[in-house]
């Protein structure tokens, strides 16, 4: 039971299904009126975003294990209940996974799901200790799916799925950064150059507020340029909310404990944020 614990706590399924979702989302926003039509392609499209989600958590997992030795003792290679080797193989299979169901969606799609996952490999054996440049390349990861769902039901990349990538890319930055100040002793130790390593916490935890707000910042762009309904209005607002809270209390006190509070609470807007972009979508 321990083993099978080990290997989903490795896929990290909230992140995984988020990303799925992600995928249906961006479907949503391309075209609402085409959804029912088109439940297939969604299937798998979220199946590829789950699949190559829980790809790249393995392999970061990996290359990550000296690091989370230092910073999660706890998670699944360092306290031994999945051997680096098994870590590699299990992505492997998740990757063939992703690709088989992109494909099945048309070749548009297996071509955005290779950039994404050519990106995070880019990040994880080259980019992770760029510290910036390598918080924008996991942002870029979590921005495609939005894009590649766009991909999936009309064949190409509407404007209004442009704008969501956007915000997306600019929030998770913000808690890219957030992490860094939670892992820098690990990070330390292992020669990564976040912005909490270089600069101090004080200077990332500042850089991260600015990503936030600029994330706020967008998110009236939507019903200005009426690309959503009344729906969007109220969860967008929690969301807006949450993210100012969250920054005002990273800027107020930016310790690897508030960091490390800040950086869950943030995961929560994240999925408000989702639910802000399904309604305003479809309602």
């Amino acid at each position: 039971m321990n083993r099978i614990a080990g290997f989903v706590g490795l896929m990290r399924p909230i992140n995984c299904t988020m990303m799925g979702f992600a995928v249906i989302i961006g479907a949503a926003l391309a075209s609402s009126q085409k959804l029912s039509g088109s439940w297939m392609s969604l299937l798998y499209g979220f199946i590829t975003g789950f699949a190559l989600t829980a790809a790249s958590m393995a392999i970061n997992d990996y290359y990550d294990r000296g690091i989370d030795a230092v910073n999660e003792p706890g998670r699944p290679i360092p306290s031994g209940t999945v051997r680096p080797k098994e870590a590699l193989v299990f992505a492997l299979i998740l990757t063939v996974t992703g690709f088989l169901f992109a494909y099945l969606a048309n070749v548009l799609c297996l071509l955005a799901a290779v950039i994404a996952w050519v990106i995070f490999a880019v990040y994880t054996t080259v980019g992770k200790r760029s510290g910036l440049p390598g918080n924008f390349l996991v942002s870029a990861c979590v921005a495609i799916p939005f894009v590649y769902g766009s991909i999936a039901i009309v064949g190409v990349v509407q404007l209004n799925v442009l704008v969501f990538a956007s915000i997306a890319f600019l929030s998770n930055t913000g808690r890219e950064i957030t992490k860094g100040i939670v892992d820098v002793q690990g990070d330390k130790a292992q020669n990564v150059k976040t912005l909490a390593v270089r600069y101090g916490d004080r200077l990332a935890a500042f850089v991260a507020v600015i990503f936030y707000l600029s994330a706020v910042a967008l998110s009236p762009i939507p019903w200005f340029l009426k690309l959503v309904s009344l729906w969007f209005i109220p969860f967008v607002a929690v969301t807006d909310l949450g993210l100012i809270a969250s920054s005002l209390m990273l800027a107020k006190d930016h310790s690897r404990e508030t960091a490390r509070k800040v950086k869950k609470t943030v995961l929560l807007w994240f999925v408000v944020g989702l639910l802000a972009f399904v309604s305003g979508a479809i309602g």
